[in-house]
């Protein structure tokens, strides 16, 4: 089983996850763009229950009626995003990996959202939501 660890900016919360995640991709939209602080954000969704904290605690932000954010409270490093409606499911920050060259984007969501000067020059399914 593949182990992946992770952490915050300034290393005050650290994390570790086991196998591999069912989906890898860049969301456009408007939430993960401020959040991330780029054109995109890009996740890896894996099961929660194989999401272990292995050093401090992220604080909890709730971003939308159905959404809930996790970021350090120290360095404020955005670290993971779950849908209320879809718990068992986690998707963590792709760059918050130790080695997120590992793992490379399968698809865009929220691709009706992007900014118009930014695209990324793949042949990747889009989708305008989350389909």
């Amino acid at each position: 089983m593949t182990l992946r660890e992770g952490g915050c900016h300034c290393g005050a919360v650290r994390f570790e996850v086991e196998g591999e995640p069912r989906e890898i991709g860049y969301c456009h939209c408007s939430i993960c763009r401020r959040l991330s602080g780029g054109p995109a954000q890009v996740y890896a969704e894996f099961p929660a229950s194989k999401l272990r904290y292995t050093k401090g605690a992220p604080q909890v932000y709730r971003s939308s009626a159905t959404a809930q954010r996790r970021f350090c409270p120290t360095c404020g490093s955005h670290l993971e995003f779950r849908n209320v409606e879809e718990a068992d499911w986690v998707s963590l920050e792709l760059t918050a990996l130790d080695r997120p060259a590992d793992l490379a984007p399968q698809r865009h969501i929220f691709h009706a959202d992007r900014l118009a000067w930014f695209e990324v020059d793949d042949d990747l399914p889009r989708s305008a939501g989350y389909e």
